[in-house]
């Protein structure tokens, strides 16, 4: 089987436009939670997020061209191009045969939400009969990697899974998969979300599921303290290139980091909750350790899903402890949702490069905002809590869940020749 390798990353996230900003800021121990601007949130009972700031979609399109666009697509555009050029790739240099065996999968959990809450506000206002002509196509879910695929003329495999909060982990997956099949040489995999409008919201408040710290919203996202109180909206993307590694030696690549394993789950238990002994999440992490041939031992550090709710961090505690409790040396663990937000389905594509960046640099990011450990969570775990730790580590775990019980678990190793 094919060696896959991360050649280039680029992220737009509420804590920076940059991969540079955004590690910088990670590695800081910094909030991005603040009051929602986007749309006039005074009478939610949520009324904050974490909000990109300072985007421009100008950048990557002509204005006449933007009103094509979902904010997600735009989104998904930029990380993409941060990542095509990190990686020193010029696609134009390869025949239109090779570029049949370079390919995008893209992962999202809403597509063009604030697009669909436009149209249906107009539908409501007219007649009924008024639609704009990109209605559709900038609503669906998949037109990102289609976007994606037209910008660089890429004819390879193009299509968007939809997993919820693990829509982009599952695109690193499967991403992963096709490449280790022969199926294609270089993938481009991540995923984008720009959810932060009315109907998310209001939905997710209506379902109990966010924070209502409208007081302090810099440390409402205080993954598995005892007084956490639901997740902190975000929004952003994340954009991985994945390459054969043989391809990425003979072009001269720089490699970032290897993706030695990957698992896939299900809790099959509730619509939006999680098991109490996190049955999915211990599937996907053994999966993901089998693949890889590894041991529990031998992993160094895990990204928690850990979004700061009450049964979701339970969940996953018990499912770490469960799988990691009896090894001598406990992985590191930190929740960097407590400075993100929880990003929906482009979380695991943010995470995956924070997991790349940890194993490059040997930094372990910092869980912010948690005073007091719920007492139901084991005190054997080694949770980075405060500020970022120093240690040379060799695997990392990305974890991420989500609702319908979608459970995936990337593996990433530190690059040796």
């Amino acid at each position: 089987m094919r060696r896959v390798v991360i050649t280039g990353i680029g992220a737009i996230t509420p804590l920076g436009n940059s991969v540079k900003e955004f590690w910088d800021n990670i590695v800081a121990g910094t909030s991005s939670a603040a009051p929602i601007t986007k749309f006039d949130a005074s009478k939610y009972k949520t009324r904050f997020a974490c909000e990109v700031k300072n985007f421009d979609g100008e950048k990557y399109f002509e204005r006449k061209d933007l009103r094509k666009y979902d904010l997600f697509s735009q989104y998904a555009i930029a990380a993409t191009e941060e990542a095509v050029q990190s990686a020193q790739i010029d696609f134009s240099t390869y025949s239109e045969e090779e570029r049949a065996d370079i390919g995008v999968i893209w992962g999202s959990g809403n597509g063009g939400i604030s697009t669909f809450e436009e149209q249906v506000s107009l539908l409501y206002q007219g007649d009924g009969t008024k639609f704009s002509p990109f209605f559709v196509p900038k609503k669906i879910e998949d037109i990102a990697a289609g976007i994606i695929s037209i910008r660089y003329q890429l004819y390879g495999p193009n299509y968007c899974p939809v997993s919820a909060c693990a829509s982009s982990n599952t695109a690193i997956i499967n991403a992963f998969d096709t490449i280790r099949a022969g199926k294609a040489f270089m993938m481009i995999a991540g995923g984008s979300e720009a959810p932060i409008t009315a109907s998310s919201i209001g939905g997710f408040n209506a379902a109990q599921a966010l924070s209502k710290r409208n007081d302090d919203p810099a440390s409402a996202s205080r993954p598995f303290d005892k007084e956490r109180d639901g997740f902190v909206l975000g929004e952003g993307a994340g954009a991985l290139i994945l390459e054969d590694y043989e391809h990425a030696v003979r072009r001269n690549a720089p490699i970032y980091g290897e993706l030695v394993g990957t698992g896939q789950a299900a809790d099959a238990f509730h619509l939006t909750g999680t098991p109490p002994d996190g049955r999915g999440a211990k599937l996907s992490m053994r999966k993901a350790l089998k693949e890889a041939g590894i041991n529990t031992g031998d992993v160094d550090y895990i990204n928690a899903h850990a979004t700061s709710t009450q049964l979701g961090d339970l969940s996953e505690a018990v499912a770490i402890e469960a799988m990691f409790g009896d090894s001598s040396k406990k992985p590191y663990i930190s929740a960097t949702k407590s400075m993100t937000g929880h990003l929906l389905g482009g979380a695991g594509a943010a995470e995956a490069i924070i997991c790349v960046l940890a194993l490059k640099h040997g930094i372990i990011p910092p869980t912010i905002n948690t005073k007091e450990l719920d007492e139901a969570i084991s005190k054997n775990l080694n949770i980075v809590l405060g500020k970022s730790a120093s240690a040379d580590i060799k695997y990392a775990l990305n974890n991420t869940f989500g609702f319908g019980g979608h459970t995936a678990t990337t593996l990433f190793k530190k690059f040796e020749e």
